[in-house]
């Protein structure tokens, strides 16, 4: 099991932007197909983002699109959030798939080493 660390998340304003990291020991991480989900406590975990293990395929969900950004290189995956709502509430976690994803998805069931996610709650 990879040991995940994550980093950024806290208190911002409606219209503020984050930056969210997740490093992996052990592994070069620009191999790795890489995602990140967020929870709200008592509703379903959803995907936000994800980078196919190539680095050519990006996805995101329909409710982040133009202000999320997913990147990564060889020792961390970050994410960018920018023109937060407070709908954007959430816990979010990153997620490390494996060399053979090509294609980004935003499926849990790809992912097999998950980070216990930074809070970023939205509010003024």
């Amino acid at each position: 099991q990879l040991q995940l660390e994550e980093s950024g998340g806290g208190l911002v304003q409606p219209g503020g932007s984050v930056r969210l990291s997740c490093a992996a020991s052990g592994i070069a991480l620009d191999a790795y197909a890489v995602g990140w989900f967020r929870q709200v406590p008592g509703k379903e975990r959803e995907g936000v983002s994800g980078m196919g293990s190539t680095g050519a395929s990006t996805h995101y969900a329909d409710y982040v699109k133009g202000r999320f950004t997913i990147s990564r290189d060889n020792e961390k995956v970050s994410l960018e959030v920018n023109s937060l709502k407070p709908e954007d509430t959430a816990v979010y976690s990153c997620a490390i798939g494996s060399i053979w994803i090509v294609q980004a998805t935003c499926n849990p069931r790809e992912y097999a080493n998950w980070g216990k996610g930074p809070q970023v709650p939205v509010s003024s």
